[in-house]
């Protein structure tokens, strides 16, 4: 079976044209006229300039314009089928691809929402660095939480930082019982409390 394709460069090559003369008397872009040519559908003219196009040109051809368009539209019929079932094939289809991407998106939505769920509900981290040493009537206590958490060292509020981090200094006059409590802004704590001795040098 000849494809049109095939047809039109070899009459047209018999009779000796070049592609850019005849685009200058039939009004068709040369990059259409070889489009047609070597069948590259996708730089083929929209329709319904493509049939029309195809048809003046197999008529300046001295073939039978209405033949030649009907063989082209099996041919690029086929074309369109052939890819087509490439695609399906493969399991690549624009469907497909929406399904994978709307389950992926709401994957990663319950993710984000489970994450959220934990963070408000269960009490927030709390890690208390006691010091080994003590000299003197006070230390230093230090620590890491939630950033988004209250600290209070014996219901003293503490400055929580950007990453967690606190720090505070505790006199030891008043007693050794040095009481670390985490609020998270749901209202969950986490208490860390420690007697501390001075060293005995």
């Amino acid at each position: 079976m000849t494809k049109v394709a095939t047809l039109l460069k070899t009459v047209r090559e018999e009779k000796g044209y070049e592609l850019a003369e005849i685009s200058k008397k039939i009004k068709i872009p040369v990059k259409y006229l070889y489009a047609f040519e070597e069948g590259d559908t996708s730089c083929y003219p929209n329709e319904p300039y493509c049939s029309l196009s195809v048809k003046d040109y197999a008529d300046f051809l001295g073939l039978n314009g209405q033949e030649i368009l009907r063989l082209f539209r099996r041919d690029y019929i086929q074309k369109n089928n052939d890819h087509n079932a490439v695609i399906a094939s493969s399991g690549i289809t624009p469907k497909t691809t929406f399904g994978v991407a709307m389950v992926v998106l709401v994957a990663f939505f319950v993710i984000y929402l489970f994450n959220e769920y934990l963070r408000f509900t269960q009490p927030p981290l709390l890690q208390v660095d006691w010091p080994r040493i003590i000299t003197g009537d006070s230390v230093e206590i230090d620590g890491k939480t939630n950033p988004d958490a209250t600290v209070r060292v014996n219901q003293d509020l503490v400055i929580v930082n950007a990453d967690g981090t606190f720090s505070k200094k505790v006199s030891l006059k008043d007693g050794n019982k040095i009481i670390v409590e985490s609020k998270s802004p749901s209202g969950k704590t986490t208490v860390e409390e420690k007697t501390l001795n001075p060293t005995i040098n």
